[in-house]
C-alpha cells in the first residue's frame, strides 16, 4: 500500500504544478532569453503578435515578467502593464520599451491617467531588473520583476501596446482593431489568458460617433442636395422637391448635431489624444451645417432682388458641407481603423448616389435643352420680341 500511496502523492504533486506551465504549449514555449532568463509559464496574446512570460511567486506576490512584440516600426516601442483598477488603459502601471539616444533600448514605467501617456515616474508596484533587448525575430523583448501588492489575485487585467517613436518621443499607439483589444485577463497560476470581450463603452461610443455622422452628413445631406438639383426640374415634382428636400436636410442636421455631440464627448474623455484636422472639419460642417438652417428663415422670395445672391451662398455652402462631410467621414474610419468592409460599404453608398446624381444630370440637362429649344421657337414666332414667361 505504501507504494500506491507514494504513487498517488507523486501525481497529486504533477497535476498541482501541471496548471502553471499549460500556458507553454504555444509557439511561446519555443521562445529563449538571454542571461539563462527562464519562465514558469508563458502565454500567446491574441493580437499584435505578442507573447507574456512569468514566474509567479504568491508567498511573496512577486512576478517576474518577460514581453515580447514587434514596434509598430522600426525602432518604435513595446507596452506591458497591469491595471488594478479596471481593464482598459486608464489606470494601467505600464512598463514601456523604447531606444534611447544611442539606439540602445530602456524600460520606463508610467501610471497612466485618463487616455494620455503622460511622464514617465513611479508606478503602483516595486520594480526591479528592467531590462530591453531585441529579440533575434526582430521582437522587443522587455523584462522586468514586479513587486504586486498583498492580497493581489491569481487573476490580473493585462494591457499590452505597440507604437512607434518620433524625434524620440512616444507617439500615440495605432487604433486597429489589433490595438484596441490588446487587453484582457491573465491567470498567474493557470496561465490561462482571455482576450477582452468586444471593445468596451468607449469603442461603442466611438462607433455610434460614427455612425450618426456617416448616415447624417455622409448620406443624408447628399441626396437632399441631389433631390434639391436634379427634381425641381420636372414641373410635377414641384412643391413635392421641395419639402423632401427640406426632410432630408433637416434629419441629417439632427442626427448629425447628435454625432457631433458624441464627437465632443470623446474628445473630453480622451484628454492628450487630439485629431486635429477630423476635429476642425468636424467642427466646420457642423458650423455651416447650423448656418444653412438659420439661412432658412431668411430665404427671399423667388422674385426678390436678393433671392440669386442667396441661391449663390446656399448652393456653395451645401456642397462644401457635403464635400467636407465625406472626406470627414473617411478620416474618422481611419482613425478607428474600421475594417475595410465597412469602408467598402460606404464607399459603394455614396458611388450609387454619384451615379444617380451623374444619370439625374443627363436627363435634366437633355430636358432643359428641349424646354429652352421649344422657347426659343415661341419667341421666334411671337412677334412681339419678347420670350413666354413659362421659366
Amino acid at each position: 500500500m505504501s507504494a500506491v500511496r507514494l504513487l498517488a502523492l507523486l501525481l497529486s504533486a504533477a497535476a498541482v504544478a501541471a496548471p502553471a506551465r499549460v500556458a507553454a504549449q504555444g509557439a511561446c514555449a519555443a521562445e529563449k532569453f538571454t542571461k539563462n532568463r527562464v519562465y514558469a509559464a508563458c502565454s500567446d496574446l491574441p493580437t499584435l503578435g505578442a507573447s507574456v512570460h512569468w514566474t509567479y511567486d504568491p508567498a511573496a506576490s512577486s512576478l517576474s515578467v518577460a514581453f515580447l512584440a514587434a514596434p509598430a516600426s522600426s525602432g518604435g516601442w513595446v507596452a506591458w502593464g497591469l491595471n488594478p483598477t479596471g481593464s482598459g488603459m486608464d489606470g494601467t502601471q505600464a512598463l514601456i520599451a523604447a531606444p534611447g539616444s544611442g539606439g540602445a533600448y530602456g524600460v520606463q514605467t508610467y501610471a497612466i491617467s485618463g487616455y494620455a501617456l503622460g511622464a514617465p515616474g513611479p508606478i503602483a508596484y516595486k520594480t526591479s531588473d528592467l531590462a530591453a533587448e531585441v529579440g533575434s525575430d526582430g521582437r522587443v523583448q522587455m523584462f522586468g520583476k514586479l513587486q504586486l501588492a498583498n492580497g493581489t489575485g491569481e487573476v490580473v487585467n493585462q494591457v499590452w501596446q505597440v507604437g512607434s517613436v518620433s524625434s524620440g518621443s512616444i507617439g500615440i499607439h495605432g487604433m486597429a482593431a489589433a490595438n484596441k483589444n490588446a487587453k484582457g485577463k491573465l491567470n498567474l497560476v493557470t496561465g490561462a489568458s482571455t482576450a477582452a470581450s468586444g471593445g468596451g463603452s468607449l469603442l461603442r461610443k466611438k462607433n455610434t460617433h460614427g455612425i450618426l455622422n456617416a448616415v447624417s452628413w455622409g448620406i443624408l445631406l447628399p441626396m437632399g442636395g441631389i433631390v434639391a438639383r436634379y427634381l425641381k426640374t420636372f414641373k410635377s415634382a414641384d412643391p413635392a422637391w421641395f419639402y423632401l428636400h427640406v426632410a432630408c436636410q433637416l434629419i441629417g442636421y439632427a442626427v448629425g448635431v447628435s454625432g457631433w455631440a458624441t464627437g465632443i464627448h470623446l474628445g473630453n474623455l480622451s484628454k492628450g489624444i487630439t485629431y486635429s484636422l477630423h476635429r476642425n472639419i468636424g467642427i466646420t460642417v457642423f458650423a455651416l451645417g447650423t448656418l444653412q438652417i438659420f439661412a432658412l428663415f431668411l430665404r427671399p422670395k423667388p422674385d426678390h432682388k436678393f433671392r440669386p445672391y442667396w441661391n449663390a451662398y446656399h448652393h456653395s455652402v451645401g456642397y462644401t458641407i457635403i464635400i467636407l462631410g465625406i472626406v470627414n467621414i473617411f478620416k474618422g474610419m481611419t482613425i478607428l481603423g474600421v475594417e475595410q468592409k465597412w469602408k467598402t460599404g460606404y464607399i459603394i453608398a455614396i458611388s450609387i448616389l454619384g451615379g444617380i446624381a451623374v444619370a439625374l444630370e443627363a436627363i435634366t440637362w437633355s430636358i432643359v435643352l428641349k424646354r429652352r429649344k421649344t422657347e426659343n421657337k415661341n419667341y421666334n414666332g411671337n412677334g412681339n420680341g419678347q420670350l413666354p414667361l413659362s421659366m
